[in-house]
Parts: C-alpha cells; structure tokens; sequence
C-alpha cells in the first residue's frame, strides 16, 4: 500500500503527560486525543516511522543511524517526572542508509548521525500514536538556512519510500509564536494565517501548492505566526513526499488562544 504523508502539531513540551497549569486543565486534551487516534486512521500498520521534527536542525540533512536512539528532554521548566518519560522505538538502520541514497540521487547531501537521539518532537506525539514504541523509527534533521524549496526537494526525493512501508511524518506546530500563545489579541492572526495555509494545502495542483508553500511569508499575518520558520518546515517536507496527491486539513483547535492544524496529503 501506499502511506499518506502528515504534519502534526506535537504540543508544548511534554505538556500530554503532566498536569497543565499555565491555563485550563483541559488545554491539550483535544490534540492528545485526536492524537491517539491518529495510527488508525493511515490505513494500516507502518513498517517505519520517518519523522521530520523542528527540533533538530544541521548544517546539512542529518538522519539517525543508533540502533536504540535514546530520548532528548530538550524541553526546561517541566515537573520532574516529564525527565524520566520513556519511548523505547528502535531505529532502523537499513532505512537510514535508503534514505541516503534516495537523497543523494537527488543531488542532496546528507550525514549520518550516530549518536543522536528522538527530540520531544518525536516521541511526545508518538508516546500517543504508537504507545507500544514498536515501530522502528529513524529521524530527519531540518538544514540550517531553513529554505523552504530545499525541503520541499527532500521530501520529493523521499516520495517512494510511501510505497515501501514507511510513514513519513512533518513535527511541528502550524503556529509557533512563543509570544502569542496564551494571548487573547493573538487570536485574529493565528486565524487568518491557519486560513491561509489550509487554502495553500487544499490546491488540487501538487506543483502550484508547493510554490505557494515556498513563498509561505507572502500568507497573511505570516511573520506574526512563525517569527522563526522551524515549526513550519516540516510540513514542507510532508508536502513534496506528497507528490500530485491532495491535502486536507484532518485536525484543528484553538490552543492557548492561537489556531493549531494539521494536515495530511494522500
């Protein structure tokens, strides 16, 4: 079967698996819920997972290559025991080398990295996706420059590993204001870009879509949104894996004030 490719939002830090505080109790549960429910809903079982996560950015695309990554707590200012979550996914390898070479073919360079583990950008969400931590996974950096034609050319490049089992997956989160959030003026913004960028998504013309994904900042209220772009590249990768399949918006929420969406193509 063919996989669909995806762009979640990962939430706040661990903010699935702890008491919320800095706003109501029930701020996440939506996302969380609509999170566990997302595995179901690819039309079958994965035999890896690649992820593209905002947290993680290098010189040049970097993909995992530990057999048994270990987890990056790269978020501060949590209660203690969000420290001591576990995530137990294997990495794969022999997917790392194909992703390799399916890049280089492309004229892209990539590095290997042996010793890197899963962000909170990979295994927040997939604690909800695949609680069982079964399926391997092996993670894609974001190049620093942070173009957005040059991911959108890496996820083209990866667009047949859909046909061999794997699950591409974008890890960001389609408003990213650090100031905005939590803030009642940011609402009319984060709504007009959300509107926006769906619109972009939606366009029956694979080619036309990822142009008009290149030139992101020309949305309104862009800049407000995404003052750095991070969370909003992986979708660029999603979105070139795609190849002339369609997009549609499969999940939305106000969180903390601010518009929240994800999208999947194919």
């Amino acid at each position: 079967m063919k996989f669909p490719t995806l762009y979640i939002p990962h939430g706040g830090g661990p903010c699935f698996f702890m008491e919320w505080t800095m706003g109501p109790a029930d701020t996440w549960d939506k996302m969380a819920e609509w999170l566990c429910g997302l595995g179901a809903t690819v039309g079958g079982r994965p035999t890896a997972l690649l992820i593209i996560s905002a947290h993680w950015e290098e010189t040049e695309f970097s993909v995992t290559a530990a057999p048994r990554p270990s987890l990056l707590f790269d978020y501060y200012g949590f209660p203690e025991h969000t420290y001591r979550l576990t995530y137990p996914a294997a990495g794969s390898v022999e997917l790392g080398v194909r992703v390799k070479q399916l890049l280089a073919r492309a004229g892209i360079a990539t590095r290997s990295d042996g010793a890197r583990g899963f962000d909170h950008g990979v295994f927040i969400p997939f604690k909800l996706i695949y609680p069982d931590a079964d399926i391997p996974i092996v993670q894609l950096s974001l190049k620093a420059g942070l173009v957005p034609s040059e991911h959108i050319a890496v996820g083209q490049a990866l667009e047949v590993l859909r046909n061999e089992g794997v699950l591409i997956v974008g890890s960001g989160m389609s408003y990213h204001n650090m100031r905005g959030f939590g803030s009642v003026g940011a609402t009319p913004a984060s709504d007009a870009f959300d509107a926006a960028l769906t619109e972009v998504v939606c366009l029956p013309q694979a080619g036309l879509r990822n142009e008009r994904l290149g030139a992101w900042t020309s949305l309104p209220q862009a800049r407000v949104c995404h003052p750095r772009e991070e969370h909003l590249l992986p979708l660029m990768v999603a979105a070139g894996a795609a190849g002339e399949d369609s997009g549609q918006r499969i999940f939305s929420d106000h969180v903390m004030n601010v518009a929240v969406s994800a999208f999947q193509f194919g």
